[in-house]
């Protein structure tokens, strides 16, 4: 008895050539024994320096950190089990809640004004200083982010002070009423270093936004100049959009560096007068090293860090959404 010919070429190729069935093929591509490439040892060997560091120096500090949240230590002595007391202790302590405040503060100063100016400084100069007048303007815009931040913090310090600079300034233009100690008001301390952290992150902003425009199509603006459109509609409608992703690094990498600030802040001001300029960072390090009191600092250190995490993930998840 035949088969219909539309049925016999499905059984004839459910056999395979060496009188296989599929199902038997498929099993032993599954359950063969796994193969080592030596591509890939050779792989691994290559990220083996770098992943050993990692996990020295970030993981097990980090996991350290989490197992240290939990006990009273003072660093010498037996560590005591406490739980979240720790945890517990930060949102009963006003000083604590109120670093996290200054620290939202600082993300104005670090991250708001230095991607919002930078913008504008890297359209004017994409625009107007082209060739080598355009490489001197980012080298020396990027000039203050390779200095050591404690470095700029100690020269921002001598500026800011009473005979600093800065007053000097305003005294020869006949502005002596405003002259004050800039990093030991109350008032304008946090200001103060806020425009430090402006002067070390505009550079990073402005080439890393330079860059991007590099790949933006000079035909759009054409386009929109023949269509009469001006400067700030072609910023509005061409540059901004097309830069998203450019202005989601900024963001995160001037966020982080507002939320956990510590050398500035501490070179400049120590966190005071008072509390007015005390960031988690700098509590960190008084409660861990001044006070050792190891669990709150490591409460505190975890706390920043989810925070941090909290506050990164839904920019890069606009930046994704909007790159795609």
């Amino acid at each position: 008895m035949t088969m219909p010919m539309r049925i016999q070429p499905i059984v004839e190729s459910a056999v395979t050539s060496d009188n296989r069935h599929p199902a038997a093929e498929i099993s032993r591509r599954i359950f063969r024994p796994w193969k080592i490439r030596r591509e890939d040892v050779v792989g691994w060997l290559f990220v083996l320096p770098a992943l050993t560091m990692y996990v020295v120096f970030v993981i097990v500090p980090f996991l350290s950190t989490i197992q240290y949240s939990f006990f009273k230590w003072n660093g010498v002595s037996p560590a005591t089990w406490v739980g979240l007391k720790n945890y517990a202790s930060i949102f009963q302590a006003p000083n604590l809640i109120g670093t996290v405040i200054n620290a939202f503060l600082l993300v104005l100063w670090f991250s708001v004004i230095p991607v919002g100016l930078g913008l504008v400084v890297a359209s004017v100069i994409h625009r107007v200083a082209t060739g080598r007048l355009g490489e001197i303007a980012r080298t020396v815009l990027f000039l203050p982010q390779v200095i050591p931040l404690v470095a700029a913090g100690i020269i921002w310090g001598w500026l800011l002070a009473l005979p600093g600079l800065i007053n000097q300034i305003l005294k020869a233009f006949g502005l002596g009423m405003l002259t004050r100690a800039w990093l030991g008001d109350f008032d304008t301390a946090l200001p103060a270093v806020g425009m430090v952290g402006i002067w070390v992150l505009l550079g990073f902003c402005i080439v890393l936004l330079l860059t991007g425009m590099s790949k933006v199509d000079p035909s759009l603006y054409e386009s929109a100049r023949i269509d009469g459109a001006g400067w700030f509609k072609e910023f509005m409608a061409i540059t901004v959009p097309l830069l998203r992703y450019e202005i989601g690094v900024c963001l995160t990498v001037t966020v982080v560096a507002a939320l956990a600030a510590f050398d500035i802040i501490w070179v400049t001001t120590a966190g005071g007068p008072g509390s007015s300029t005390s960031v988690p960072g700098v509590q960190i390090y008084i409660l861990g090293f001044t006070q050792r009191a190891i669990g709150p600092a490591s409460a505190l250190a975890v706390m920043l860090m989810a925070l941090v995490v909290l506050v990164i993930i839904p920019i890069q998840f606009l930046t994704k959404e909007i790159k795609q």
